[in-house]
């Protein structure tokens, strides 16, 4: 009893933290460029890391061990692309036995998609408190120097973060397809240099292809907004402010 209680303080506590803290909604920003775009970065930072985790896919060679019997050997891959680990059966064409050898694909390109992945899933959780910064505690982020020049030193380390992940992703994807590919595969199988293999279908990777996309998507989205915040900084309010006059006025 005395745990829900400690719960029920606690969470009232942190109502009452909110609504003292001057909290009010307002979705006027969202017209401004600052909060649209942070909107748009939002946006995009989920489906940065929505297309590319969770992802699994399939490539297959075809094995003619004779005129009549073909054999499709299939090999699964998935997220986060650690292909020593996806281990697939091909037949030995035996004549009368029915024997496999076990072969790996190969590859380990787990650094550059879960680096892509975190600072997609960073991205993200940092767009919705800004945003909550932006819609409803717009007062607290002005009266100081502080908000928008921590606002902008982030925005701009994330717009960084976004074109290395991105670029670092695009060559992983580009490994991946290679080592995936079933004229890849057909080359290092013992058995086709004895029988006849085909290459099978390619595997579907739209779904990473515009993963990359989104990735330099949002290093634009990140890049540009840098300078709409900028102006929100005493650097850009110093710079466009008049000098002052000096001396009185001339005697005609």
């Amino acid at each position: 009893m005395s745990q829900h209680n400690d719960s029920f303080h606690s969470s009232a506590f942190c109502v009452q933290k909110v609504l003292t803290s001057g909290f009010s909604l307002d979705l006027g920003p969202l017209r401004e460029p600052l909060a649209f775009i942070r909107l748009l970065e939002w946006v995009f930072s989920i489906f940065a890391f929505a297309t590319t985790a969770g992802y699994s896919g399939t490539t297959n060679v075809n094995v003619q061990c004779d005129k009549r019997i073909f054999q499709d050997v299939q090999a699964n891959f998935s997220y986060p692309f650690r292909l020593m680990q996806h281990p697939f059966n091909v037949t030995n064409c035996k004549i009368n036995q029915t024997t496999f050898t076990v072969y790996h694909l190969m590859g380990d390109h787990t650094s550059s998609v879960q680096f892509y992945v975190c600072v997609g899933v960073l991205a993200f959780l940092y767009c919705t408190a800004t945003l909550v910064v932006y819609l409803g505690l717009q007062h607290k982020y002005r009266e100081s120097n502080r908000g928008p020049n921590v606002d902008l030193l982030v925005t701009a380390s994330f717009a960084f973060l976004w074109l290395t992940s991105s670029s670092a992703w695009a060559k992983g994807l580009t490994d991946v397809k290679w080592a995936t590919s079933p004229s890849t595969i057909v080359t290092f199988l013992d058995v086709c240099k004895e029988v006849t293999c085909t290459p099978g279908a390619m595997p579907h990777m739209g779904r990473l292809n515009a993963s990359v996309i989104f990735g330099f998507l949002n290093f634009i989205l990140w890049s540009g907004n840098c300078w709409f915040i900028y102006k929100e900084t005493p650097f850009h309010k110093s710079a466009t402010q008049p000098a002052p006059v000096e001396g009185g006025l001339s005697r005609s």
